[in-house]
């Protein structure tokens, strides 16, 4: 098996705070792996690591097939990095900014100008490419942020809660980037604060807490960690509750929970429990306005394996 990214027993500390207590990861190439975690957790410390902005007190690590610690100078030219803010020169144009690392990375100026207009029409900023940073909207620095890590074409890119500060639509246009990014055969490692965006974009993901991995999977194999699946149904009447969960009861063999608004869930075995709901609610003649089988959300799966909710990384205690 080819792994893009692979590290074994990471540790890391700040004077009294143990940032890393042993950390393994591994990417494959060409997927996407989502690093999840609290406050604290030590995510990006990990992150910092791997594109060799900080060195381990212990463990190793490979990126793209180079030791972080022996040969960083050969990981950087594998690697883009886009940390937690937006890193950009405010008084330099869009164009400037990329045309500059285009020419730090010893591409030609001519090569540098048509990477530059080629990102900035891919991040949906050519129109914005004249003009200074500092004008460009939060999210529009965002967006530029990302394009310089990708003008070395890199082969492993890190992005360090890529969305973090924008709006849910523009939230949706950077997991399309991230999509092509990967069809384009490029390896992803994203920490992100939104767990949906985990579960949209990456392969499998690495749970991180008091910087130790706690659980590694895919994100279906990460909700079945708390009971697999469950069917829901909501029906039009609610004097048609109690009938409903009988049905269910007998579909389940379990006792139906009642959620807000009159929707009623019981944990199955297999997808067949939908199709034999659809026929007793018909035989039955209830209408329904909610029938819908699924997984648990990956929020439920982070607060079963941690005992804390998703929140905003803060934690560098460097």
């Amino acid at each position: 098996m080819s792994y893009a990214i692979e590290a074994s027993g990471l540790t890391k500390r700040f004077g009294s705070t143990q940032a890393l207590a042993g950390v393994d990861l591994a990417a494959e190439a060409g997927t996407v792996l989502g690093v999840l975690g609290p406050n604290g957790a030590g995510k990006t410390t990990a992150v910092r690591i791997l594109a060799t902005l900080l060195r381990a007190d212990s463990g190793s690590a490979t990126v793209a097939g180079f030791d972080v610690a022996a040969q960083p100078h050969k990981v950087r030219q594998q690697i883009g990095l886009t940390g937690q803010y937006a890193s950009v020169d405010e008084d330099l144009t869009g164009t400037q900014n990329l045309r500059m690392i285009g020419e730090l990375l010893n591409l030609s100026g001519r090569d540098a100008k048509a990477r530059a207009a080629e990102l900035l029409a891919w991040f949906d900023l050519a129109e914005a490419a004249n003009r200074p940073a500092k004008t460009y909207s939060g999210g529009m620095r965002r967006r530029l942020d990302l394009a310089a890590s990708l003008v070395g074409r890199p082969a492993v890119i890190f992005l360090d809660e890529p969305t973090t500060g924008l709006d849910p639509a523009k939230r949706e246009d950077m997991w399309e980037v991230v999509r092509r990014l990967i069809s384009d055969g490029s390896t992803v490692l994203l920490t992100t604060q939104y767990l949906e965006e985990a579960d949209a974009l990456a392969d499998e993901i690495s749970v991180i807490d008091r910087g130790r991995v706690i659980a590694h999977d895919t994100p279906d194999g990460l909700k079945r960690v708390v009971g697999g699946l469950r069917l829901a149904v909501r029906p039009v009447e609610e004097a048609a509750l109690a009938e409903v969960g009988r049905i269910l009861a007998t579909i389940s063999g379990g006792r139906p929970e009642v959620s807000g608004r009159g929707k009623l869930t019981v944990p199955v075995e297999s997808d067949l429990a939908l199709t034999d709901a659809v026929a007793r609610l018909g035989n039955a003649g209830i209408a329904v306005t909610e029938l819908s089988l699924h997984l648990p959300s990956l929020d439920e799966v982070f607060f079963t394996l941690t005992g804390r909710r998703a929140e905003t990384d803060e934690e560098d205690a460097a």
